[in-house]
């Protein structure tokens, strides 16, 4: 690997061995020490070229609200299940960290008039098809059919996903069979977990990447089945999520580097954290070392 000064580590992407693995920023977060879904760092990825993931959650408008969790109590000022929700009622809501006003997909179009060329945001629905509808999408058809930013939308409800792809055939998508891949592991082996992911790596999604929980990745490959490969067969990406180093002072603990540098050898497409920089700069220092 060619290494680089730790001064001009930003988060970014680390590469080993000839493969390049984007690092992408965990629901708007460079570091955990950032607010929860910033603007202010999404606006910093747009103009490095970050990957991104943010989550969405649908509005009784039809639009969306980026945010978490179900009911608003848990992340910000306001009360109640955010479906019940207009853009006029979350006006006023804050977020609990920093008092900041929520981010509507409204303003997120916005956002996204003018970015990188190399900037990646993924929308990870949180709701599925029955929730978001047909409304639902036609809203995200109306507002982001036109930007200038490379979108992903990604979710485990793989009927939206599919309205997605028809209403908006121009943005990639994404699946998450994690849950999934592990109760069928559980139940019969991973021969049928293969089974299962090499249908919907076919079937009528058409992902582009796939989002695999990194010890899920690990652990099959341990019994002898390569998840990353298997993907990679089929021409599709992968994404493994989430790693996060407990000290990002520190950098990686002699159990994270085991994991993490096991990970790396099966060579990721994009691996999640919630701290890229720090995750970069104890790669590199490892290596180094």
């Amino acid at each position: 690997m060619q290494m680089t000064r730790l001064a001009d580590l930003k988060g970014l992407e680390i590469s080993h061995e000839g493969h390049r693995t984007r690092l992408k920023w965990h629901r708007l977060r460079k570091r955990f020490a950032d607010p929860l879904f910033s603007a202010e760092v999404m606006a910093e990825g747009f103009a490095a070229g970050a990957s991104m993931e943010l989550d969405l959650r649908v509005r009784a408008d039809g639009g969306f609200v980026v945010l978490h969790d179900m009911e608003l109590e848990g992340e910000t000022t306001g009360r109640g299940p955010i479906a019940a929700k207009n853009a006029a009622d979350l006006r006023d809501v804050r977020m609990k960290d920093g008092a900041r006003p929520l981010i509507l997909s409204e303003d997120l179009a916005d956002m996204m008039r003018a970015t990188h060329p190399a900037a990646l945001l993924q929308f990870d629905m949180k709701d599925d098809y029955e929730a978001v509808g047909t409304r639902g999408i036609e809203h995200l058809a109306g507002h982001f059919r036109d930007i200038a930013a490379s979108v992903i939308v990604s979710g485990g409800s793989l009927d939206l996903i599919v309205a997605a792809k028809k209403k908006l055939p121009h943005l990639l998508r994404g699946i998450d069979p994690t849950e999934k891949l592990y109760d069928i592991r559980q139940a019969g082996g991973w021969s049928a977990a293969e089974m299962e992911l090499r249908a919907d790596l076919r079937g009528p999604t058409e992902p582009d990447t796939i989002y695999l929980h990194w010890q899920l990745i690990l652990d099959a490959a341990k019994d002898g089945l390569d998840l990353i490969g298997l993907c990679r067969d089929e021409g599709k990406r992968v994404d493994a999520w989430t790693f996060t180093l407990k000290d990002p002072v520190a950098g990686f603990s002699d159990a994270e580097w085991r994991s993490f540098s096991t990970l790396m050898a099966l060579k990721p497409d994009q691996i999640t954290t919630d701290e890229a920089p720090a995750t970069e700069r104890a790669w590199a220092r490892r290596i180094a070392a």
